[in-house]
């Protein structure tokens, strides 16, 4: 079967936190497509926990942006599979078709899931660099502010 750069690129995406970009590309058996989703779960506890405790919760921005940095990721993984040429495609991923099989082509939906992929990853990374930063040195002001009296 050959493995199509839209879908992939498009898989990436949308579901890259997931995993399954990295089982339709290399099977199951692929031991980093089990591991995404370790990081992606512990950044939605980590939004739970501000649900529930609040923004003061030191373990949430700790967290919370290891979702963030699991979807920049994939994102920019979903660009490098789609700006990937149709022959690096096919050597790399389709090793028994030709090198210009129809698969690793590039077109106006892969274009759409680079752009959309360049869009999303670059908000959800710098959100997330923002909100570490801020809690980091909110917490640093308190501790400032407590030994300070």
């Amino acid at each position: 079967m050959l493995k199509n750069k839209t879908l992939a690129a498009w898989l990436t995406f949308l579901a890259g936190p997931l995993g399954l970009h990295r089982f339709y590309l290399r099977g199951f058996h692929d031991l980093i497509g089990w591991a995404l989703p370790i990081p992606s779960a512990l950044g939605i506890y980590g939004i739970e926990r501000v649900q529930q405790y609040g923004l003061d919760d030191p373990w949430s921005w700790v967290l919370i942006p290891l979702l963030g940095f699991t979807i920049a990721a994939c994102s920019l993984n979903a660009i490098v599979y789609g700006l990937m040429t149709t022959e690096k495609w096919n050597a790399r991923y389709n090793p028994q078709a030709p090198s210009d099989a129809p698969a690793g082509q590039t077109g106006w939906l892969t274009i759409g899931a680079v752009v959309c992929a360049l869009l999303v990853g670059t908000t959800v990374l710098m959100s997330s660099i923002a909100f570490s930063f801020q809690r980091y040195f909110e917490y640093q002001v308190e501790e400032a502010r407590k030994i300070s009296q």
